[in-house]
């Protein structure tokens, strides 16, 4: 699926029909290392996504302003020069009325003094979009490791294994925006999840599940595909030791959207048994799902295996939907649309307004103000 230079991937090029995520592609991930190749042969990357602060941060409940406050007698803004670097100006010359010395150079051209750079600046600097090339592991490089192995048990850094580009029906192995958003909601709001059961539908690499259990109780992580399931397990495992500390378990299921009923066969891989059929039923109180409103028959297909699961549970149950609208120009309109995100919005509003006489929903939009605890960039078409 990636036609890739010799022995280079400094300038991957992709067909027209793969699917690419850039969250990957960007900081704060550092490097990516390709690890494998997965059962159909796609390339499998390992990176890193930093918290912006620690587990044990979160476990102690400390506030992002506890964290944050001791910038503020940095600088007290990003337009303004902070005490000490203005005195440091002042040093060097007198300033002119506008706080910056007029210099011209040998031949008589105006030598610009730029502002220092404060602490902000530096700050800022951290979550340019930089691209980050990839690295692949050659035969007795494994070495490569070593500079990452403190990395392994680090309680502010999830590490996830994913592809880079895929074919439409294989993005799920790919990380995508939406996912560190709802991510992020749940560290918001983590006393909300605090010892839930829940159940997130298209779990893809696991990241937001992975998150998820670091609070809840317990979390049955959903897709299809015994590769996909795969990776994410693998996921799941590299991430142990951030669960550790709440107790938090994560279950990798199958869960075919398309199908009515759970995969109960024992012979199959991640296949579900009577007793975590019950549990869930019994306990789920939070379901979540991100991005993965992408095609229209899938939409519906996940609607009705929320309305399912939902009709069967014995509490009422909260769903968190997390998207990224996707803008393209149609020659159907002839205008730039967001079709996948349409249908999504049609078919949430005949969701609430079923009436059936036994389930009732209700929806209502979050505001994207929270938070931000993973680095990524949150564009305003989340």
């Amino acid at each position: 699926m990636v036609d890739l230079a010799e022995k280079e991937m400094d300038n991957p090029t992709f067909r027209s029909d793969t699917v690419l995520s850039d969250v990957h592609l960007l900081c704060p991930s550092k490097r990516h290392l390709m690890v494998r190749l997965n059962a159909v042969g796609q390339p499998v990357f390992l990176s890193y996504f930093k918290l912006l602060w620690s587990t044990e941060d979160l476990a102690s409940g400390k506030h992002v302003r506890e964290i944050t406050t001791g910038r503020e007698h940095q600088c007290t803004s990003g337009d303004e020069l902070c005490d000490k670097d203005r005195s440091n100006l002042k040093e060097e010359g007198e300033l002119n009325s506008e706080g910056v010395e007029a210099l011209l150079d040998d031949d008589g051209d105006l030598e610009v003094v730029r502002k220092p750079r404060s602490a902000s600046d530096l700050q800022a600097e951290d979550l340019l979009r930089d691209i980050v090339c990839p690295v692949i592991l050659m035969k007795g490089k494994e070495d490569a490791f070593e500079d990452e192995e403190h990395e392994c048990t680090r309680s502010d850094v999830v590490k996830i294994e994913h592809t880079m580009a895929t074919p439409l029906e294989d993005v799920g192995k790919q990380v995508w925006r939406a996912a560190f958003l709802l991510a992020d909601y749940i560290l918001f709001k983590r006393d909300t999840f605090r010892g839930c059961s829940v159940l997130e539908l298209g779990g893809g690499t696991g990241i937001t599940s992975i998150i998820m259990g670091t609070v809840a109780k317990r979390v049955y992580c959903t897709d299809v595909g015994e590769d996909l399931l795969t990776m994410c397990e693998q996921n799941v495992a590299l991430n142990k030791h951030l669960m550790e500390a709440g107790g938090g378990e994560i279950k990798v299921k199958e869960l075919d959207w398309l199908k009515d009923e759970f995969c109960t066969d024992p012979e199959a891989s991640y296949s579900w048994s009577e007793e975590e059929i019950a549990d869930l039923l019994d306990h789920c109180s939070v379901i979540m799902a991100a991005d993965v409103f992408y095609d229209d028959d899938l939409t519906d297909a996940l609607f009705r295996t929320l309305y399912r699961i939902t009709h069967n549970l014995r509490n009422s149950c909260t769903v968190y939907l997390a998207l990224e609208k996707r803008l393209n120009f149609t020659l159907r309109h002839m205008d730039i649309t967001c079709e996948a995100y349409s249908h999504f919005r049609n078919t949430i509003n005949d969701l609430e307004n079923l009436q059936d006489g036994k389930m009732k929903y209700t929806v209502e939009p979050i505001k994207l103000d929270f938070c931000q605890f993973l680095v990524y960039e949150r564009i305003e078409q989340l």
